[in-house]
């Protein structure tokens, strides 16, 4: 297969992989990149990989007046920085040990050393300057299968590191075929390991974890993880039970994937902390969680917290009854989004003192939202009990 991927019109891609072949070395595009060039998609990063020693990758960069960053030296990743961009190189790894974290590696000189020591078959694919794919482990086959198979045997690849069977989960969600499952060895592996993510950081997680619930519909990965025992690990109490119906719904409204909305469906035990949410991303969960079983409508949510927050509620309420969206409800959102509360604390000096003026407001507040944002300052004024 040739690839028409971006690494051929890419000026500081094209720049470093001639580097590297002048000096006499194989310099390869890896991973992502060329699978999903295969696929007909995009991917932002350009990884590449060679038979040079990280050293000599410095030196033939030096000499080429590019600027070589030794990022991961030890691991065998050096940053070659050409036309104003970051291109990670790293030398041909095979792994002499591993913890389930992080693996001391050797450097070799030979494709197939480098492509068994990666996760899934298709990210061991590899594409040369011009195009053709280099494909050691049949890993092309799979990928159009939509087919998420391990690298080797799943056990092996998953005790080098147990965030794997994270990445098992989520690669299915973004590249497998829904309709014929997951890989039996795969699940029963990833379920017998899934202790090991113990191991692992809440950071790592985390970020799996937000890929994950990202991918268009993640319903049936969770569903697999929750069966095998590992989505208990990872959220103690959550459920997938109303996520396949929030991802339909969000089809219907027109929504794109966001990972705070569809972790509020999933709910769950400390996911901020399991999880290492941001303060933001913390609030936004708290928020939605909160105001699903509230009584606050769809206009008082968008006035009160912004649209896309009564959307998202709305979405999640809806999910949990097993219903349909309001036919209306992006009217009531608009009109709740555009409303403004028209009476100031300085409107009722005079009237009130100290924590009365609170007490008051929040009364019109209540007055004014009940009439459907429609009463206007002086009627809320009129209607004012002086103390």
């Amino acid at each position: 297969m040739i690839l028409d991927g971006p690494w051929r019109h890419d000026p500081g891609a094209v720049q470093a992989l001639e580097v590297l072949s002048r000096g006499g070395y194989r310099a390869l595009v890896v991973g992502g990149c060329v699978r999903n060039a295969a696929l007909g998609e995009g991917a932002s990063d350009i990884d590449i990989a060679t038979d040079a020693p990280p050293e000599r990758v410095m030196e033939l960069a030096r000499a080429a007046g590019l600027k070589a960053v030794p990022t991961g030296i030890e691991h065998g990743t050096v940053t070659l920085v050409a036309d104003g961009r970051g291109y990670e190189v790293t030398t041909f790894r095979r792994d002499v040990e591993t913890d389930g974290r992080r693996a001391v590696v050797a450097f070799s000189d030979r494709i197939e050393d480098d492509a068994a020591r990666r996760d899934f078959t298709m990210n061991a694919l590899y594409s040369d300057a011009d195009g053709l794919v280099i494909d050691p482990l049949g890993g092309l086959d799979d990928l159009m299968a939509r087919r998420v198979r391990f690298v080797g045997e799943p056990r092996a690849r998953i005790r080098e590191d147990y965030l794997r069977i994270l990445r098992y989960f989520r690669f299915h969600a973004w590249y497998g075929n829904a309709e014929d499952g997951l890989d039996a060895e795969a699940l029963a592996a990833s379920a017998e390991l899934a202790e090991g993510i113990e191991q692992l950081s809440a950071e790592r997680v985390g970020a799996e974890m937000r890929k994950l619930l990202e991918a268009p519909d993640p319903a049936p990965a969770i569903g697999a993880m929750e069966q095998a025992g590992i989505l208990a690990r990872i959220l103690p109490g959550a459920s997938v039970a109303t996520l396949g119906v929030l991802v339909h719904l969000e089809e219907l409204a027109g929504q794109a994937p966001e990972a705070m909305r569809r972790l509020a469906a999933l709910g769950g035990e400390e996911a901020p902390r399991r999880l290492r949410l941001s303060r933001a991303e913390a609030g936004r969960l708290d928020l939605l969680v909160r105001s699903i079983q509230g009584t606050e409508g769809a206009a008082e949510l968008a006035w009160r917290h912004g649209a896309a927050v009564a959307r998202d509620v709305e979405l999640l309420r809806a999910a949990s009854y097993g219903a349909l969206l309001p036919a209306d409800l992006e009217a009531r959102i608009a009109k709740g989004a555009a409303a403004e509360f028209p009476v100031r604390g300085a409107d009722l000096k005079g009237r009130y003192e100290g924590p009365g003026i609170g007490v008051a407001l929040r009364r019109m507040e209540a007055r004014w939202i009940a009439s459907g944002f429609a009463l206007d300052r002086e009627a809320l004024l009129d209607g004012a009990d002086p103390e």
